[in-house]
């Protein structure tokens, strides 16, 4: 099958498109489009980082007006979803559940050999699991033998908890503070689930399929990076058979580098709205780096994980997107006590903004400001002193 040729602009918009950014609404309103958005992308990245409301309820601010950060707990507890680790940990539509088996073989079988030990605590830990239902870290008494080393020397029963879900043996729901409550499957899973392992061919073309319908056009390396913790796996030799037999297209964009690919049935031409979106740095549009400068010419960084001397934007600095186009990177801190939204540094990209931009954007920050249970907005600095007093005689009204 001969490669499709698109220009960057074609490729932009089959990119947004396929993230649900064409337009607000896309999947629709309330906790069906919640449902319908997790159940399209395959997995929607999680993240504990709350400098501003956590990025998987940024994600779904972005898309659902009116959303209800409850909603991913009422689908968690309806079986609809389930909280898991694709590429990373994250939610994921709970019919896809037979294909995070491999992750959980994965995890299993590749780490270091247990000590005798480690494997009595483990059947410890699980037999109180059955017995009780459901167990949190505080369950336990501090079982540490040792001071602590920092952050990550987790106590003993904590790495049971979180060997046992990663081994699939238990799983995860949050309670409204964002705890995690380690449950049984069989108390979580419906039984109508299929539990089948797939093979290595089938894990490795439901990646591909997966991750092409989230991605719309894709490099391979981001395609295989949904799969990466199954070491071995056959996704870049299953790309290559696919793409023989046309079950995925080849693609050809100006100016870069293939192979690059698509579904055969993706939109070729789909409408984008131009509306504002302020988007999290770990929304799937923006978790490939490479990705955003040579489709969209923006060269951007999350700068919490640099060091403060090297920042240029800011430490949680918020990609804000207009259209096909990125307009500019917000550094906003929530004060919940004070409910006000602290933007640090309101950077705009160097091109140029009409009104209706502009008005775009204040109604943008307006629902950005509500939805991180904040009552007003404050700026501490911008590159463009006049766009700025713009969009403030706008929030003003």
């Amino acid at each position: 099958m001969e490669p499709v040729t698109l220009t960057k602009t074609q490729a932009r918009k089959i990119i947004l498109n396929a993230a649900g950014l064409a337009r607000r609404s896309q999947f629709g309103t309330g906790i069906e489009a919640v449902y319908r958005l997790i159940d399209h992308l395959g997995f929607v990245q999680l993240d504990t980082n709350y400098v501003v409301e956590r990025a998987h309820h940024h994600v779904m601010a972005a898309r659902i007006p009116g959303y209800q950060t409850e909603w991913l707990g009422q689908l968690c507890e309806d079986g609809s979803i389930f909280e898991y680790f694709a590429s990373d940990a994250g939610y994921l539509p709970m019919h896809d559940f037979r294909f995070s088996l491999p992750v959980k073989r994965a995890f299993k079988t590749q780490r270091r050999p247990l000590t005798p030990a480690e494997t009595k605590l483990l059947k410890e830990v699980l037999d109180r699991a059955e017995r009780e239902e459901s167990l949190m870290v505080g369950d336990f008494d501090n079982d540490r033998v040792e001071a602590s080393t920092g952050w990550w020397d987790w106590r003993p029963a904590k790495v049971a908890l979180e060997r046992l879900y990663l081994d699939g043996e238990l799983m995860i729901n949050r309670t409204k503070g964002f705890q995690k409550v380690y449950v049984l499957p069989v108390n979580t899973v419906p039984p109508e689930t299929d539990l089948t392992m797939p093979s290595d061919i089938e894990y490795a073309r439901f990646v591909i399929r997966r991750t092409l319908g989230a991605l719309g056009v894709a490099y391979a390396k981001e395609i295989a990076w949904r799969a990466r913790y199954v070491k071995g796996n056959l996704v870049k030799k299953e790309l290559e058979q696919m793409a023989r037999s046309g079950e995925i297209r080849t693609v050809i964009v100006e100016d870069l580098k293939g192979p690059i690919y698509m579904l055969p049935d993706t939109e070729m031409h789909p409408e984008i709205s131009g509306e504002v979106f302020i988007l999290s740095p770990f929304d799937i549009l923006n978790v490939f780096r490479h990705r955003l400068k040579d489709f969209f010419h923006f060269d951007y960084q999350i700068e919490c994980f640099v060091p403060a001397p090297k920042r240029l934007y800011g430490y949680f600095s918020l990609p804000v997107l207009a259209g096909e186009t990125f307009i500019a990177r917000m550094d906003a801190k929530a004060d919940r006590k004070k409910k006000i939204l602290i933007v640090h540094n309101l950077h705009f990209e160097p091109i140029d903004l009409d009104e209706t931009t502009i008005e775009k954007l204040a109604r943008s920050l307006k629902a950005f400001v509500r939805f991180n249970q904040c009552n007003d907005i404050v700026f501490k600095k911008s590159n463009n002193p006049n766009w700025l007093e713009t969009i403030i005689e706008r929030l003003s009204r």
